[in-house]
């Protein structure tokens, strides 16, 4: 008998729990979406489409949900054995990621870095 293995659980830095099931911010589809590329990466696979985004924080990979309702991002870092942390949840307004919104991944991803140091 082969052991299942163990899904990582979640764990949310900031308001990124919120914002994604904020339904003003990412519609049911979206959310459907993000729960299921979500599940993914705590099973250790890749999302269906992302790309990594080292640009705030080594090891920061972003879910891309393109839907006929908007671009969705969902900002996290898996690389921890305790668990998959998401960074940041957002819907994209232009083709480019708004300063603002890299910004805040990376403040969120050096509070986590700092955090995990006191543990």
């Amino acid at each position: 008998m082969v052991d299942k293995p163990i899904d990582k659980p979640i764990g949310w830095c900031g308001s990124a729990y919120k914002d994604l099931t904020d339904e003003k911010t990412f519609t049911l589809n979206a959310r459907k979406e993000a729960g299921h590329q979500l599940n993914q990466v705590q099973k250790g696979l890749d999302p269906d489409d992302w790309k990594p985004f080292d640009i705030v924080g080594p090891g920061t990979k972003e879910i891309r949900i393109n839907l006929n309702d908007g671009w969705f991002r969902v900002m996290y870092v898996a690389k921890f054995e305790e668990a998959v942390y998401v960074l940041h949840c957002f819907k994209k307004k232009t083709p480019v990621t708004s300063k603002t919104d890299k910004d805040l991944t990376a403040t969120r991803y050096k509070e986590l870095i700092k955090e995990r140091s006191k543990k």
